[in-house]
């Protein structure tokens, strides 16, 4: 059972694949039959249309041949005609012509001087413009040397001042330090030799006390020896002697406090010496810390005197960067200048060149204005203009006649657009007439009575003698 139920998917599985296979291999095939196809028709479809290129060229051929023949007999007529015509207007012709000899030669002469004029005037405003250019490149050195003379004195000023404020405060803090240390070199000796007495007095009364006390006690005690020797002698002849030596002891005991109390004394003088040392020492290094405080002040301000001449030589570095840019900036905007003007001259030349005798002889167009519409004109003119533009317009009125010729130059050119422009549409027109007749020569004749319409030729009625 289990056998059976493996083999049979797997005979449908196979089945399913060779259906798929045979449908991969129809389509291929069918694949290639439309390629095949294609590729025909497409070789078909360039032998037919190089077949129709050659009988159109054929058709064309002929037809051309056809109009050539009467077209050369339409001319033939109308030659004769203007032969006829020519010679009359011939003989006008040359009559005007040299009535126009005439007027040419005499325009001319009027050319030649309006050119001399004009050439005249050009050379003078050249000069003119060279003389106000050498003008401002003076004018502009003779500023630039005065900026840099000041720039340089300002500069020699200020480093002078710097090494003369420089030289004092090194001299102020000099003297600052060797008065510091003069001072405290005395503080310092006078400590040592007050100490220095003090000191040996203190010592000198310690020994003498010292010494006298030993020198007493040894009087005392032999005193005691002789008086416990005596005693034993005699004790009642000693007896008052003891009392009287006990009383001389009470007194030695007495001068012995006093001795202490002045030694006491002395040990607070001596703190209170060493007190006035300490506060003498506070008080010199009091003022040593403000002698410190007035140099750090000094220094700061010395720094701040420094940063300052910094600053104002790194501003007057940049204002000198700054007038040397304008400068270029001036420099290459007067040679955009002279550029322009060159540009000018030598489109003007070349226009000049290209100028047509007409226009050279009469290069202005009259104006369309009436007299008392000119007069107007003229008064509006002569007003005080009000209006910043037209006070502005009144510093170009020397270029009229530039823009009466610019003005006339664009009229002609808007002239030849729409020539051209009726042109282009005359072109199209006739190129859709000739598509038409084009697609009416290969359409093919449902009448066969009509005439062909490459062999149609309009007849042109011959024009009566």
């Amino acid at each position: 059972m289990a056998g059976s139920r493996l083999t049979a998917p797997t005979a449908a599985e196979a089945e399913l694949l060779l259906l798929q296979r045979q449908a991969l291999a129809e389509e291929e095939a069918a694949k290639a039959k439309r390629e095949l196809l294609t590729r025909f028709l497409q070789e078909k479809l360039s032998r037919e249309e190089q077949s129709s290129r050659w009988g159109l060229h054929r058709v064309l051929t002929l037809w051309r041949s056809a109009q050539r023949k009467t077209k050369d007999q339409e001319l033939r007529q109308d030659i004769e005609i203007l032969s006829q015509t020519f010679t009359r207007v011939m003989d006008c012709k040359d009559g005007a012509i040299e009535a126009l000899v005439t007027e040419l030669q005499e325009a001319e002469e009027q050319q030649n001087r309006a050119l001399c004029s004009h050439l005249d005037l050009t050379d003078q405003l050249l000069h003119l413009q060279r003389c106000r250019l050498g003008y401002l490149e003076q004018g502009f050195s003779a500023q630039v040397g005065a900026l840099k003379a000041e720039f340089d004195a300002e500069r020699k000023a200020m480093l002078e001042q710097q090494d003369w404020e420089s030289r004092v405060l090194q001299d102020m803090a000099l003297a600052m330090e060797q008065d510091h240390a003069r001072n405290e070199q005395e503080a310092l000796l006078n400590f040592q030799s007050a100490r220095d007495d003090v000191k040996n007095k203190s010592w000198q009364d310690q020994q003498y006390s010292r010494l006298q006390l030993v020198a007493r006690l040894e009087g005392l005690w032999e005193q005691i020896q002789t008086a416990r020797r005596s005693y034993t002698q005699a004790t009642e002849k000693k007896k008052v002697e003891f009392e009287e030596l006990k009383r001389k002891c009470e007194k030695t005991s007495c001068e012995i406090n006093v001795q202490a109390k002045r030694l006491e004394k002395l040990q607070d003088m001596v703190t209170t010496t060493r007190g006035q040392i300490a506060a003498h020492l506070r008080k010199n290094e009091e003022q040593t810390q403000r002698i410190r405080d007035d140099r750090e002040h000094a220094l700061q301000k010395l720094l701040k005197l420094r940063a300052q001449i910094t600053q104002a030589g790194a501003t007057a570095h940049t204002h000198l960067v700054t007038l040397t840019c304008q400068c270029s900036a001036t420099l290459k905007v007067l040679q955009q200048v002279v550029e322009k003007a060159q540009r000018i001259l030598r489109l003007a030349e070349m226009c000049r060149r290209l100028e047509t005798e007409e226009e050279k002889v009469l290069p202005f167009y009259p104006s369309s204005l009436a007299e008392w519409e000119q007069q107007k004109v003229l008064d509006v003119l002569d007003e005080t203009a009000s209006e910043p533009l037209a006070r502005v317009m009144r510093d170009y009125m020397g270029l009229e006649r530039f823009w009466q010729r610019f003005n006339k130059a664009k009229l002609e050119e808007k002239g030849l657009e729409r020539a051209r422009a009726a042109l282009a549409d005359r072109n199209q027109e006739l190129r859709r007439l000739l598509q038409q007749y084009l697609a009416g020569a290969t359409v093919k004749q449902k009448v066969p009575k009509d005439p062909h319409p490459l062999l149609a030729t309009k007849q042109k009625p011959h024009p009566q003698k």
